[in-house]
């Protein structure tokens, strides 16, 4: 009796075994299946992303991201493939493979600055005529387009400041667009031009987009000569590029109209290398000159950076003024701040008249070092 228990005993357990040794061995084999799929899929070449430009009966052409097109064959699994569409192509034969999902629209707040700026006129020394002119072109037509379509006049739908560097043009462009409580959308032209090769229309594109959306909006292009400087025979792909963005900004001033919400504000400090299409009627069509400030808009400029300053009772203005011609309101901004370190090296929390000589004397020397340079480049 006590045989026939230790069989079925044994045999239970080996039951029991062959069922775990079943189960173990395949879930082995499920993983051994998963590990050889992922090796495949290691193996498998990566895939192209590009976007659809144009159907051309059952092919399509497709744009890469480096801003060649080819007619490429459609997988037959693909339906309804249309123009703008985002799809993944296999590398060899760029036979398109798949369909994507993903935002048609180039993430263009990562890469742009947008602010609602704080400033007020009363930050803005000197510069009377030019600030006069802004409150005419931009300021008027974003808070009383009414009064224009009375008269029966467009006002432009955008201006370009020029000057030499440091006198107030992107101060200006940030004070008009608090005075409107307009977004304030800043592109750097250099960068726009270095940075996204192959992207630059479609960025261009997508950040006046942008200013319609948040409208009122003031599209401020520093560097502007980066990116419309005069055409010349292009050769090489980066020219080809700037070019393509170029007329794609032209086509962004030529597409909407002078009374909406979106103003456009260029700067640059080459106004001579500029293309003549980026300022004639209809475009940037108002030129603003931003010059180094007269002796009283050095005062103003002066009196409102030492507004703050704990400054020494003795000290004679009228002397450092006339010191200070011909200074940027960058340099004398530059003054200010410097004179404040020299009383600090000496445990002074008063700026006295002899730290303001030794900050104009150390701002000198490096203008005369930037003059040098700058003569030197440019001739």
């Amino acid at each position: 009796m006590s045989s026939k228990n230790d069989i079925d005993k044994a045999l239970f357990s080996y039951t029991v075994d062959s069922v775990d040794a079943e189960e173990e061995n395949r879930l082995l084999k499920q993983t051994v299946s998963q590990l050889r799929s992922e090796i495949e899929r290691f193996k498998a070449p990566a895939l192209l992303i590009g976007e659809v430009s144009e159907m051309v009966d059952k092919n399509a052409i497709v744009r890469l991201p480096n801003g060649n097109s080819f007619l490429v064959e459609v997988s037959s699994s693909i339906k309804n493939l249309r123009s703008g569409d985002s799809v993944l192509l296999e590398q060899k034969n760029l036979t398109i493979v798949d369909k994507i999902k993903s935002n048609k629209k180039f993430n263009v707040e990562q890469h742009v600055i947008i602010e609602n700026p704080k400033i007020k006129w009363s930050q803005v020394g000197g510069l009377k005529e030019q600030r006069e002119e802004l409150k005419e072109v931009i300021e008027l037509p974003l808070t009383n387009p009414e009064l224009f379509r009375q008269i029966g006049i467009k006002p432009p739908k955008g201006i370009l400041l020029h000057g030499p560097p440091g006198t107030g043009k992107t101060l200006l462009a940030k004070a008009v667009a608090s005075s409107t409580n307009s977004t304030f959308i800043e592109i750097v032209g250099s960068e726009l031009v270095q940075k996204f090769i192959g992207e630059g229309a479609k960025m261009v594109k997508e950040i006046f987009q942008l200013a319609k959306e948040r409208q009122p909006s003031i599209v401020f292009i520093d560097e502007l000569d980066a990116l419309a400087s005069k055409r010349i025979d292009i050769g090489t792909s980066g020219e080809r590029e700037v070019q393509r963005t170029f007329m794609q900004l032209l086509a962004e001033l030529d597409g909407f109209k002078s009374l909406d919400g979106v103003k456009i504000i260029g700067c640059t400090n080459r106004k001579d290398i500029l293309d003549p299409a980026i300022i004639r009627p209809g475009r940037l069509d108002r030129l603003i000159e931003v010059p180094n400030p007269n002796q009283e808009g050095i005062k103003e400029i002066f009196k409102i950076h030492t507004s703050k300053m704990t400054l020494d009772k003795k000290l004679n203005s009228d002397k450092l003024l006339r010191s200070m011609k011909d200074f940027s309101g960058a340099e004398i901004h530059a003054v200010c701040t410097e004179a404040g370190y020299f009383a600090i090296r000496e445990g002074r929390t008063k700026i006295s008249e002899v730290d303001f000589r030794s900050a104009i004397k150390k701002v000198k020397r490096v203008e005369d070092s930037f003059g040098e340079h700058y003569l030197k480049m440019y001739g």
